[in-house]
């Protein structure tokens, strides 16, 4: 078993990721379609998830990450596909991960590659703790989303092991198996599969999202793609795409953040929130319009969002409804309706 307190120091320069925006849409490459393909509704789980889909056009732009984590979950939970983004992840190539598959595949060695891939993903993706550490006889990649805001993962981390093991295959083949794999998750009910596709052991309600993978399987691996030059401009290309998004404060991230907090006292104030960000309320304001969005509309985002993962947990609507920020079960059943087109109660019905 894999324990926090055992964990080696990282291979020095490979750092977690902090203050960029969002995840770069190449990671949704092909989404749309793989949900119609499992029976989803596109048009509604992108509405529900608050997904623009004319970012999945353009690989260099960006998705919230909460978005982005949100979508994976609502397209589980409404294609009735409980492996979705563990099947997701195995059809996903690294070329259509934009430039940090290129990144990989371009590098002159496959522990290179890995060195690479995990030093530019915090370009590609904020929030999240990336890191190849050196644990003997194998390294291990870990990887979480650490956004507060962000509930349910349990998707984007068997997408993201999933990418990292078809990176793997590309250079060893499609037989290569890893030593172990870890999630953070509690293990579900079909996690035979989780085993069958990785071919190696899986542990769950671990403390990070990892693979192992073993040092002797990289000895002499040379990138059967490598190019010295294209790699060279590809990462000149995410450092660039990096520091014009760092330039942009995540003002909607962070308000996202806070007002999911401040929902257990209640109803929470722009002028709260924008005092938390050392912002005037005018200035919140402004800078929600200039991403299309409301304060209001916010925190209805943000209650939406959790109004799903709890009923989810079966907790009864009488005891969600006050985590929600609201003083009465009846004003969230009207909230719940004009979201869903549906009771609480129906839609819990209608899940089952």
């Amino acid at each position: 078993m894999f324990h926090a307190t055992r964990f080696a120091s990282p291979v020095p320069d490979l750092l977690s990721a902090s203050g960029n925006l969002g995840v770069l849409s190449a990671a949704a490459s092909g989404l749309d379609g793989f949900i119609s393909r499992h029976g989803g509704d596109v048009d509604r789980i992108f509405g529900v998830s608050g997904i623009d889909p004319e970012l999945m056009r353009h690989p260099t732009l960006s998705l919230g990450l909460g978005s982005y984590c949100r979508v994976l979950e609502e397209a589980a939970a409404q294609s009735g596909c409980d492996n979705f983004g563990l099947y997701y992840g195995q059809q996903f190539r690294p070329q259509a991960l934009g430039l940090l598959g290129y990144i990989g595949l371009c590098s002159a060695t496959l522990e290179e590659a890995l060195r690479n891939f995990a030093g530019a993903f915090p370009l590609h993706q904020h929030d999240t703790l990336i890191r190849l550490v050196d644990a003997g006889e194998c390294y291990r990649f870990d990887y979480r989303v650490e956004h507060a805001a962000i509930i349910g993962k349990r998707q984007d981390a068997e997408l993201t092991m999933g990418m990292l093991l078809n990176l793997m295959r590309h250079q060893l083949g499609p037989h290569w198996a890893p030593r172990a794999v870890y999630f953070e998750h509690a293990r579900p009910d079909a996690w035979q599969e989780h085993q069958r596709l990785f071919d190696a052991p899986v542990q769950f309600n671990q403390p990070c999202n990892a693979m192992l993978i073993p040092k002797r399987d990289l000895v002499g691996q040379v990138m059967t793609d490598a190019d010295p030059m294209l790699l060279m401009v590809m990462q000149d290309a995410i450092r660039r795409l990096g520091a014009q998004r760092l330039q942009i404060r995540d003002v909607v991230e962070q308000a996202r953040g806070l007002v999911h907090a401040a929902l257990l006292e209640g109803e929470p104030s722009l002028e709260a929130i924008a005092v938390a960000l050392d912002l005037s309320g005018a200035t919140l304001q402004r800078r929600l319009r200039e991403q299309g969005l409301s304060f209001s509309g916010l925190v209805d985002d943000v209650r939406r969002e959790l109004a799903l993962h709890y009923l989810r947990q079966k907790l009864s609507i009488t005891e969600l409804a006050p985590l929600l920020g609201y003083s009465e079960t009846s004003a969230f059943s009207r909230a719940f309706r004009r979201w869903f087109g549906v009771s609480p109660r129906q839609w819990r019905r209608d899940e089952v």
